[in-house]
């Protein structure tokens, strides 16, 4: 609702009512039903200037809400609302004030301009002969813009709300505030925690909305409700003509009834010469009204009106005929629009139609074998739907479908199953068929079939089954002769060659043809970038990575290709983790998540990178949820990159944890599947996590298989990241078995192979391992003698390899090490990397000599946190138990204890939770006042 501080004329308004000599002043506040005058009215009465006026409220009707006063001394705030509903007499007591103003008079009169006795003169005829120290300004209350309904709905559904949402928000509402209001109390009962278009559609029609459209329309006499009950049907505004004729009053009558439908407000005009219901929502009601006889005869002609425009509305023209009981027409005019809409890049659109069509069982088998195929074409190339897959299901069974329809109605439902609903075990199955299907009558169809499942990112077949197909594909995409069918081979040719790192890939996608002529061509092309762009990140060509994601995205949107432009915008969250582009990645990725959350495969990169960011932050169980929690996709049914990722991060996790046992398990299953994959490029992301859990857990040659097996399987493969991975993994194996004057070197080799691409995260964590190594060679920890283990035998082995440069020598190498792990722990801080740069610095502090000149004993800091308080707090408010932060930062569990309790003590908090408070509000300025107030709320329940 609109606010009094927001008026143009509310200054001058308080500036009358503390008597500072403005003179009198009315304002005419004129709004449609539902915009917020009363709304208006109360905020006013009860402004502070009001508060020594003498207050007076016009009750609905003309009635004195007290007694008239005769001669008020001082200001006088006058509110009238309703003045529509007044009667003749209630308006000329009106009129007498208003004429002859008290001199401190400070009037506001609100009404429906659609509802006056006159139209345009609030008080009635004759017009009211206000004095001329009368200031009079009129104030016309409009309807809400999109961006104020957004605002609306995200105050009462929250950030769930999708853009499609507000937008349909907005559409059905017209703006009307009071509309958007009671639809907005209707779903927040029933939406999750994601609303969308469907959900605004089955708020149905507002109670308050539906009785004054209804009233209305009731109040006309029967002669003249046909017209109303026309523009219900029509929808949307229409001239006069078109409504006449629908209405099927004739000419004459149907002028008779517009100007009195006009008049009682029951049809306004929206625009010139355009007339329909004031908001369309109020259609649906008025809609639902009609008797079932009228209603189907207004829709025929309402049809017949369609088919006279130029160009042809055909999905509206399809809605009408079905209705009007012209089963011939509807199907007609539904593939012309569900074609038009597909040839313009709407897909959406032909899918809502075509489904919906589909699932009458009026259609005939005839035509639905006919439309069948347009909705199959158009769902794979768009985004996901359930139902489309559920109507492919069924039809793909009908035994009277000729052969080659079934087949490509299969291989479209494989593709579906695949991509947009993730289920690639059912969707292969329906490939391998259409293939088989296909291959005699329409061979360029069966290519396709084949050169998706050349595809090798789905999980289980080996390369080289995707290898076979792609040859298979390519022989028969160069006998069809269709080069749309060329375009898509090759196209997943490109996708085959980058995915494994074949140096002639790039050759390949330079011959894409993304200047063809042809848009399916294009769309294959598009295709072939995003994901030759998405390879790119795995390989570590990252530059390489963001032209291509550019060129993708733009040709996708080009081409009408949401589906892929999706895909792309996940494969940039993930060369923004890569990157260290960190700042605000997190909530990009729960946007992305939520706007794509019933499409797992798109949706799997922003959780992979969800979760990746809250395991560096030291929130484990959020990481956990995020990797592995209900929602995210199983290793059974993940794309095989993303599975390798998740599970070296899952590795990770349960090393960090000292869950040995766990780590190791994770990592035999994640190496097998690898293995069995066989695209070892996509080891990068588990390798060196697999090898030091497997070697910690004490299977040493395992682990030394796993190298070896890594380092073959690089053999002729060009991949940057996947070379910087193979350092790293030698490096943890080295270290694991004690061999630190070895692991040294190789640590720093992935570090600056890293530097290179560039990795920041895996850069700064080589360079900690390094420094760690060096440090923990030359100055083992406090208790850690000759009996500690691997590190003792370990760190001799690095003293002697510097032995040649002796004290000197030694002296170097540790002060490298101390600059190596200061460096990467302000690497670590600047990417908020909480708990990687907690756990740097606790080595630092082992390690790093005290600084000559502070003087003795521990420094007082009074009411403030001292730093390795500050540093246990932020690790108990990730989450994180006192064990693990005990375990990261080298303390006593004893010691950790402490250290938040004097935490909470300074900060005055009562529990670990307000610790996170705290955190919130020294990392984000902003919450400050919120964080505040839950505190100061869980103080008071104490």
């Amino acid at each position: 609702m609109v606010t009094a501080h927001e008026c143009f004329w509310e200054p001058r308004l308080r500036r009358t009512l503390t008597d500072e000599g403005s003179g009198p002043l009315l304002v005419l506040v004129e709004g449609a039903a539902g915009t917020g005058k009363s709304h208006l009215l109360e905020e006013l009465s009860v402004l502070p200037e009001a508060a020594d006026a003498t207050r007076l409220v016009w009750r609905r009707g003309g009635a004195w809400a007290q007694p008239e006063p005769m001669s008020p001394e001082g200001p006088v705030l006058l509110l009238v609302d309703d003045v529509h509903r007044a009667d003749a007499a209630g308006r000329d007591r009106l009129r007498r004030v208003l004429e002859s103003p008290w001199p401190g008079l400070a009037a506001v009169v609100a009404y429906r301009p659609e509802e006056l006795a006159v139209p345009g003169l609030p008080l009635g005829a004759p017009p009211a002969g206000y004095p001329p120290e009368l200031a009079v300004v009129r104030h016309r209350l409009e309807p809400w813009s999109a961006d104020r309904v957004r605002r609306a709905a995200v105050e009462a559904l929250g950030k769930g709300c999708t853009d499609e949402a507000v937008a349909r928000l907005h559409e059905r509402s017209g703006g009307v505030p009071q509309v958007v209001v009671d639809l907005l109390t209707v779903m927040r009962g029933r939406t999750r925690q994601r609303c969308t278009a469907a959900d605004v559609d089955a708020a149905g029609v507002p109670v308050r909305l539906a009785e004054l459209s209804l009233g209305r329309t009731s109040a006309l006499p029967a002669a003249h409700r046909p017209i109303v009950w026309a523009a219900a049907v029509l929808g949307d505004p229409v001239s006069r003509d078109e409504l006449i004729a629908v209405s099927g009053l004739g000419p004459s009558r149907g002028r008779e009834a517009l100007l009195a439908a006009l008049a009682g407000a029951a049809l306004a005009e929206s625009e010139e010469g355009r007339y329909g219901l004031a908001v369309p929502l109020a259609a649906l009601a008025v809609h639902a009204s009609v008797p079932g006889p009228v209603r189907q005869e207004l829709h025929a002609r309402a049809a017949d009106a369609l088919a006279r425009r130029h160009p042809v509305p055909w999905a509206a023209l399809a809605s009408h005929h079905k209705a009007g009981g012209r089963v011939r027409g509807w199907l007609r005019a539904v593939e012309k629009a569900a074609r038009m809409a597909a040839d313009s890049g709407r897909h959406q659109d032909a899918i809502c139609l075509l489904e919906r069509t589909l699932a009458s069982p009026s259609v005939p088998p005839q035509a639905r074998a006919r439309l069948a195929p347009l909705l199959a074409r158009s769902a794979v190339v768009g985004l996901r739907s359930d139902q489309t897959v559920e109507v492919l299901t069924q039809i793909v069974q009908d035994a009277a479908l000729p052969a080659a329809v079934r087949g490509e109605l299969r291989l479209d439902l494989g593709l579906l199953l695949c991509n947009q609903v993730g289920m690639s075990g059912k969707g292969w199955q329906e490939l391998e068929r259409a293939a088989a299907e296909l291959r005699d009558v329409r061979p360029g169809l069966s290519a396709r079939a084949m050169s998706a499942l050349a595809m090798p990112y789905w999980p289980g077949p080996s390369i080289e089954v995707h290898r076979m197909w792609l040859e298979d594909a390519t022989a028969a995409a160069a006998d069809s002769g269709d080069e749309v069918v060329r375009t898509a081979v090759a196209a997943n040719h490109v996708g085959l060659a980058m995915s494994c790192g074949d140096p002639l890939a790039w050759e390949l996608v330079t011959m894409l043809p993304t200047d063809s002529p042809d848009p399916g061509c294009r769309q294959h092309a598009a295709r072939g970038l995003c994901n030759a762009a998405d390879s790119a990140v795995w390989l570590g060509y990252h530059a390489r990575a963001d032209e291509l994601l550019t060129e993708g995205l733009e040709l996708s949107a080009q081409s009408g290709a949401p589906y892929t432009e999706q895909t792309a915008l996940g494969a940039r969250l993930l060369l923004e983790w890569v990157t260290g582009r960190w700042a605000g990645l997190a909530e990009r990725c729960e946007k992305f998540v939520a706007a794509t959350a019933d499409m797992p495969v798109i949706c799997a990169d922003a959780r992979m990178v969800r979760g990746l960011l809250a395991l560096a932050h030291g929130e484990w169980g959020q990481a956990l949820s995020w990797l592995s929690g209900t929602d995210a996709a199983s290793a059974d049914h993940a794309a095989a990159p993303l599975a390798a990722a998740t599970s070296g991060a899952l590795i990770r996790l349960a090393l960090a944890r000292q869950e040995l046992s766990a780590a190791a398990g994770e990592a035999r299953t994640g190496w097998a599947n690898m293995v069995a994959k066989g695209v070892w490029v996509w080891a990068a992301e588990l390798a060196p996590w697999a090898v030091e859990a497997t070697a910690r857990a004490g299977e040493v040659e395992e682990a030394r298989a796993m190298v070896n097996g890594f380092a073959a399987g690089l053999e002729g493969r060009d991949s940057p990241t996947a070379r910087a991975a193979l350092a790293w993994s030698r490096a943890a194996l080295a270290e694991v078995e004690g061999r630190r004057h070895e692991a040294v070197p190789l640590y720093r080799e992935a570090a600056a192979a890293y530097a290179a691409l560039p990795r920041p995260y895996a850069q700064a964590l080589t360079t900690e391992s390094a420094a760690r190594c060096v440090l923990e060679a030359y100055a083992p920890r406090p208790g850690a003698g000759a009996d500690a283990g691997a590190g003792a035998g370990a760190g001799q082995a690095v003293a002697t390899g510097a032995a040649a440069g002796g004290e000197d020598g030694e002296g170097d190498e540790k002060a490298r090490a101390v600059a190596e792990l200061t460096a990467c722990t302000q690497q670590f801080t600047d990417l908020g990397a909480v708990w990687d740069a907690a756990r740097a610095r606790a080595v630092l502090r082992t390690y790093q000599p005290a600084k000559e000149g502070r003087p003795p004993g521990r420094p007082s800091y009074g009411d403030q946190l001292s730093p390795r308080e500050r540093e246990v707090a932020e690790l108990a408010a990730t989450g994180l138990t006192n064990r693990e932060i005990a375990t990261t930062l080298h303390l006593s569990h004893r010691t950790v204890e402490q250290h938040i309790a004097r935490a909470m003590r300074k900060i005055g908090t009562l529990s670990r939770q307000d610790l996170a408070v705290h955190r919130a509000m020294t990392h984000t300025p902003d919450a400050t006042q919120t964080a505040m107030k839950g505190m100061e709320r869980r103080k008071g329940r104490g």
